[in-house]
């Protein structure tokens, strides 16, 4: 099932696009009685909250292009002054385009979603004697609902303190307001959720199963809504620093993690590939290991366009596939912190791009290993020659082995490692491994981890890691962690000691391949001789030699290879050292329209 919904959320044409912030189209009352009088025009309402999904502000910037760098997923944001690197070099100025469209596209949603609320909860369907009318109408309140809080979630973790807009526009109201407390935003959008979960439906009771909001994710978003409001945050005086109420909700997390492991629990797909190559043949699931995934449509969507293995296609192309490149490289540093029989390394990390003759062949050196979870190179029938963006390929915006490691990262913060904690580590550990390597990968990991809150603590950390590589949604747990600046800067040293190893042959990284040798087999298929450790020699001439951990030095400057010590740097070593300054300026033009209600103040910008 393909399901075409981003293609077709703009039809009521009562909800134009916003072009300037909180200055929406005039809406009259019998336009909003009228649309959430019955089922069918209210789901045209509701499907106008989505929209946003299919803006660039989401599909390009937001969901991938944005959320670097991490110690998993990084971006050269030195080299240039451009919208996107201005934010991968956490130096973006208030006329960054791309933060304007982001900005744009979330109140735009928070809009549409504002008119579905008060038009659901003011219409007679929802108290419908008829059952399924009532169901329906409940349900489509919580999309709303759940889709106004990711965005607000997002626009915390961009810009801190936000406007929050909780009612439609309409005449008498105030379009003009200042920011408010992101923890008092939190805690209300978390209500907003706990009251209306239970009157949800399960994906599998939804007609478009896990390319809709569903209960499952509602439930989930509660308990990542709540490890947000209850982890740290960077203030305007640049202090990272949480809330003392912070373990209630720690226990909110705990107690909706644990709600839908009881009423819909699921075993893990025991083929952790076929997960991301179910997107790329556009296949869905319900019951398994999705929650939910934006749903492009054909000639929607920018997955295998700007994140995924990279496909070198137009004019001198020899095959069908078109092009797509990778923006958000895997760092070599964390290719080497997986164990090597974990399965999900090679899932997560490719080391070789589609070339124009179609053939698989080795990255261009340590620093563009792709993001190897989706690819145009997967798709079931290729879209032409020249085409680039609109794959089609959905987005994953919740995973259940994400609602099993908040569970354990709950549990473990309020009652430490206990048997429920290890058990949700377990789960999604056991994927990684062969079923032979459980009682050592497995067993005698977690066991030993669970020597203490604070190892626990850390194996979670490691563990979302090696799960979630190329998702892109790191960023946003090492800030609530309070691990950014502290982990940026690990990537250094470790991509330091690294390249000194590579060098010198010696110390901590002396066994690990300064060279990698690669071919394709009789099928075609790419090989690598040495993935993991250094190879003194190939076997034969049918081996091609290329640099590996040996680039990250520049030999012609006897030091590091400038992206080593630029691409992180300003993650701890930026206006306030040890301090990662994620939060950047409002755009400028919603600051302007304010008239004078939002500021700009604080945060060191400028420095």
């Amino acid at each position: 099932m393909k399901l075409k919904y981003i293609a077709i959320l703009a039809l009521p044409v009562l909800l134009g696009s916003c072009k300037k912030f909180l200055e929406p189209d005039s809406l009259s009352t019998f336009d909003i009685e009228y649309v959430y009088s019955n089922v069918d025009d209210a789901r045209k309402g509701v499907n106008a909250a989505y929209e946003a999904f299919g803006t660039d502000g989401f599909r390009s910037r937001l969901s991938n292009n944005m959320t670097g760098n991490t110690d998993i997923e990084h971006a050269t944001g030195w080299g240039s002054q451009s919208d996107r690197y201005q934010i991968w070099d956490l130096n973006a100025l208030s006329t960054n385009g791309d933060l304007r469209q982001f900005w744009n596209a979330a109140y735009t949603s928070i809009r549409n979603s504002n008119i579905a609320i008060e038009g659901i909860e003011a219409s007679a369907a929802l108290q419908s004697p008829d059952v399924a009318t009532k169901n329906l109408m409940y349900h489509m309140l919580g999309e709303a609902y759940t889709i106004r809080a990711f965005w607000y979630s997002m626009l915390i973790y961009y810009f801190g303190d936000v406007p929050n807009v909780r009612e439609y526009p309409k005449a008498g109201a105030n379009f003009f307001l200042p920011r408010e407390d992101r923890n008092v935003i939190l805690s209300q959008v978390i209500e907003d959720l706990i009251k209306i979960e239970d009157k949800m439906m399960w994906a599998d009771q939804c007609p478009f199963t896990t390319e809709q909001v569903n209960r499952e994710y509602t439930i989930g978003m509660i308990a990542r809504l709540a490890l947000q409001r209850g982890g740290y945050f960077l203030t305007p005086e640049m202090n990272m620093e949480r809330e003392s109420d912070y373990l209630e909700y720690y226990q909110i997390a705990k107690t909706y993690t644990e709600k839908l492991i009881t009423l819909k629990d699921r075993p893990l797909p025991t083929d952790y590939r076929q997960i991301f190559m179910n997107q790329n043949k556009f296949i869905t699931t319900v019951n398994s290991e999705i929650l939910f995934e934006v749903p492009f449509a054909l000639g929607n969507g920018d997955v295998a366009w700007n994140i995924g293995i990279t496909v070198d296609g137009g004019a001198t192309a020899t095959h069908q596939y078109g092009s797509g490149s990778n923006y958000m490289a895997i760092p070599p540093s964390y290719y080497f912190s997986f164990d090597t029989l974990d399965v999900r390394r090679d899932v997560t990390c490719a080391l070789y791009k589609v070339n124009t003759d179609f053939q698989e062949v080795f990255v261009n050196g340590p620093t563009n290993i792709a993001q190897g979870k989706w690819s145009r190179y997967f798709l079931p029938n290729p879209p032409g020659q020249n085409s680039a963006k609109g794959t089609g390929i959905n987005w994953p915006m919740m995973r259940y082995a994400d609602v099993l490691l908040m569970h354990a990262e709950a549990v473990n913060e309020l009652e430490g490692p206990t048997a429920a904690a290890q058990e949700s580590l377990t789960r999604v550990r056991r994927r990684a491994f062969a079923e032979t390597l459980w009682p050592v990968k497995v067993d005698n990991y977690v066991g030993a981890a669970s020597s203490s809150k604070e190892d626990f603590f850390k194996a979670i950390v490691d563990e979302r890691a090696w799960e979630f590589g190329g998702e892109m949604i790191r960023k946003y747990e090492l800030i609530r962690w309070n691990l950014y600046a502290q982990k940026m800067q690990e990537t250094v040293e470790t991509l330091q000691d690294m390249a000194n190893s590579a060098v010198t042959g010696a110390g901590k990284y002396a066994n690990y391949p300064n060279y990698m040798y690669w071919k394709r087999d009789n099928a075609g298929h790419f090989m690598v001789l040495n993935p993991n450790r250094k190879a003194v020699a190939a076997p034969d001439e049918t081996w091609t030699r290329v640099n590996f951990l040996l680039d990250l030095w520049d030999g012609t400057k006897a030091t590091y290879k400038e992206w080593v010590t630029k691409d992180w740097a300003n993650y701890y070593n930026g206006p306030k050292p040890g301090v990662a300054r994620y939060i950047f300026p409002i755009p400028e033009e919603a600051v302007a329209a304010s008239k004078g209600n939002m500021t700009n103040d604080g945060y060191m910008f400028g420095n």
